[in-house]
């Protein structure tokens, strides 16, 4: 358990760009297809079972919702994609919702993109991965539901996916991961303390 971490809360939801809070510290998004668990990831990260809202039906989160964690820093869970049965319009509203966010948030530190394992690189994948290279924006890839693979499954599956990403993929880092059994969550910890630019990053970093 990381106790800074666990002290993360809801502080508000956003609908349009004029409804996004002020800009004080860093921020962290995650994103994802919306039955790859990017909510129960959320909620693993912070030790907290109903932080993010989870549903049984993908595609509910129409929102973008806001966690504050100390020092004003700010988890962001973007809507998910692909998945939702909504009408088309509805879609590209949210669409370009969430592109007006990434691109003008001077405060966002990097991305988290949430795969489900057994099926990663989706088309939705591919397309926010070539516009964060665009931006460019740090990208960690999360290949969740890695409980449901054999190691060796896993491992092959990572590598994989590091050899599909762009040819700028210094700037994107991929491991495996799972919401479930919490397998990878303190490599995940770490990222968002580089992010955050929090002293255990740097000490992390040395001792690597």
């Amino acid at each position: 358990m990381n106790h800074y971490y666990q002290q993360a809360s809801f502080v508000q939801s956003a609908t349009t760009p004029k409804t996004l809070p002020k800009e004080s510290g860093f921020e962290v998004a995650f994103a994802g297809r919306s039955n790859s668990g990017k909510s129960s990831t959320i909620n693993r990260a912070c030790s907290q079972k109903s932080l993010a809202r989870t549903s049984k039906t993908p595609g509910r989160t129409q929102l973008i919702n806001f966690f504050t964690l100390p020092e004003g820093q700010l988890l962001v869970d973007l809507p998910g994609y692909g998945y939702a049965k909504v009408p088309e319009h509805l879609k590209l509203q949210w669409q370009k919702f969430i592109e007006a966010y990434l691109t003008t948030r001077g405060t966002l530190k990097g991305l988290i993109l949430v795969m489900d394992i057994r099926h990663p690189m989706t088309v939705f994948d591919q397309g926010l991965l070539k516009w964060a290279e665009y931006q460019p924006l740090p990208v960690h890839i999360l290949l969740n539901k890695a409980d449901k693979l054999s190691r060796g499954a896993r491992q092959s599956t990572v590598l994989a996916v590091r050899k599909a990403l762009p040819q700028a993929g210094n700037q994107v880092t991929v491991q495996s991961f799972s919401a479930t059994t919490g397998l990878g969550l303190e490599d995940l910890w770490l990222k968002l303390d580089e992010w955050f630019e929090r002293p255990t990053a740097v000490v992390a970093k040395a001792i690597h």
